[in-house]
């Protein structure tokens, strides 16, 4: 009997582990409003991409609303790290969740009213893309608070990664559903209507202040000039900056092209639309379930190259395709990879970054995803005017799968930097013969509790 209820106990530590980071109330107030608010961007963003090319039938004015949407992270994340180090992050995520509100409420007037127009939507991605630059840093900082230190840090990662994927997945199908039957204003109501899960449950989140940001006054840009010697002066963290930003570029802007497939590739409608949205959001959110079930961060670096080689390879497939069946199965592994990659990344930097530069690191790792996606969006949207989409596409794709063989070559030689770092956080023992990840803090960088032990 007693190695039943052992046996029983194991059984649901192990079934409860990919979980544990929900026994914080902290966490578990932001993730509920989280997964309300997600949803409702997601259906946003669907909706606002089909109105879009509704209204112009351009992939080029879908690249630059998407380039609209996200420009401002390359030039102000950055900056916005620095302030969610020296201020309260919970009262500046409250406010960027207000202001995203207010934009979802003035597209939903202007399209229920019948007078939107295209420059309308370019200055209102705008708008949510300068209130974005602010958001990501500050919310993705403050995870670390809501879980009460490091320990299960990852997986809180992992967890708001599957409901950011899961909204995904719902999200634009519910959108498709709507827009078919009403209209995209209605989508953008109901999304306005979604920020107030998440103001409600930040406004109840009660953390203790950070003494760490209550140091002597420094000038904000010698605080930013840390920060990047911080981020650029060791070479893993640089480097897988770097991939980060060239799937940006490359890869991820295929997202923007949904329209065109769906329609002029694909010969379908809004429905098709939603299910390629949601083909992509099954992947990710099977990508982050996966992470959320792993505990550690050795073998993140394999993992990353794998993800970056499944991501472009996919893109080809998809970039080829003619079938909505194969194409779902294709976009879902570009979900799964795209996902992998990104978490996996910021698991790592969360894990080993000093709380006093979170912030910044954030913000950089922000920049180089974000920043570089509005970059990639107008160039794909340019470049599939010229070319089509189909062919823009599996260019992406062939970069992606080029950085995969880069950042694989150079794996060797950036273990061989971070081994005294994983030793001394304990991730490894100081007999390990090697590595099993590829990112770490330059070794002046304080030692912090591991995430995990292998």
């Amino acid at each position: 009997m007693g190695r039943y209820d052992g046996a029983v106990r194991s059984t649901l530590a192990r079934l409860a582990a990919p979980f544990r980071s929900l026994r914080h109330r902290n966490f578990r107030l932001f993730l509920g409003g989280q997964i309300v608010s997600v949803t409702g961007t997601w259906m946003q963003q669907m909706a606002l991409s089909w109105l879009v090319y509704r209204l112009t039938h351009s992939a080029f004015l879908l690249g630059l609303v998407g380039f609209a949407g996200l420009i401002p992270s390359l030039f102000l994340a950055p900056v916005a790290g620095v302030w969610a180090d020296r201020w309260d992050r919970r009262r500046m995520v409250i406010a960027t969740q207000v202001l995203a509100m207010l934009q979802a409420l003035a597209l939903a007037a202007l399209v229920l009213s019948g007078s939107v127009a295209v420059w309308h939507l370019i200055a209102l991605s705008l708008f949510l893309g300068l209130v974005t630059a602010f958001d990501v840093p500050a919310r993705q900082s403050f995870l670390v608070q809501m879980v009460g230190g490091r320990d299960d840090l990852a997986n809180a990662i992992a967890l708001n990664s599957s409901a950011f994927n899961a909204a995904r997945l719902v999200g634009p199908a519910i959108a498709g559903i709507l827009i078919a039957r009403f209209n995209e204003g209605t989508v953008f109501l109901l999304n306005g209507v979604s920020f107030a899960a998440v103001i409600a449950a930040l406004v109840a989140i009660r953390v203790p202040p950070r003494a760490a940001a209550l140091g002597p006054p420094v000038s904000p840009w010698l605080n930013l000039r840390e920060g990047v010697t911080y981020v650029a002066g060791f070479a893993p963290i640089r480097t897988l900056l770097l991939l980060v930003g060239l799937v940006g570029i490359a890869g991820v802007p295929y997202r923007v092209l949904m329209p065109v497939f769906a329609t002029d590739i694909l010969h379908g409608d809004a429905h098709t639309l939603g299910f390629l949205m949601g083909g992509i959001g099954v992947g990710a959110l099977v990508g982050a379930l996966f992470l959320a079930a792993r505990r550690g961060v050795r073998g993140l670096g394999r993992l990353i190259v794998v993800a970056v080689a499944v991501f472009g390879a996919a893109l080809v497939g998809f970039s080829l395709s003619r079938s909505f069946a194969l194409s779902l199965v294709l976009v879902f592994l570009a979900g799964f990879g795209m996902m992998l990659q990104m978490a996996s990344s910021n698991t790592i930097l969360q894990t080993i970054v000093d709380d006093d530069k979170r912030g910044r690191v954030m913000s950089f790792y922000a920049a180089a995803f974000m920043g570089t996606v509005p970059i990639g969006s107008l160039l794909a949207g340019s470049l599939a005017d010229l070319v089509g989409a189909p062919l823009t596409v599996l260019i992406g794709g062939v970069a992606c799968l080029v950085g995969a063989l880069g950042f694989a070559r150079a794996l060797p030689s950036l273990r061989a930097e971070v081994r005294p770092i994983y030793i001394r956080l304990g991730i490894i023992p100081e007999v390990a013969v090697g590595l099993e990840s590829a990112t770490e803090p330059s070794p002046a960088a304080r030692p912090l509790p591991p995430e995990g032990r292998a």
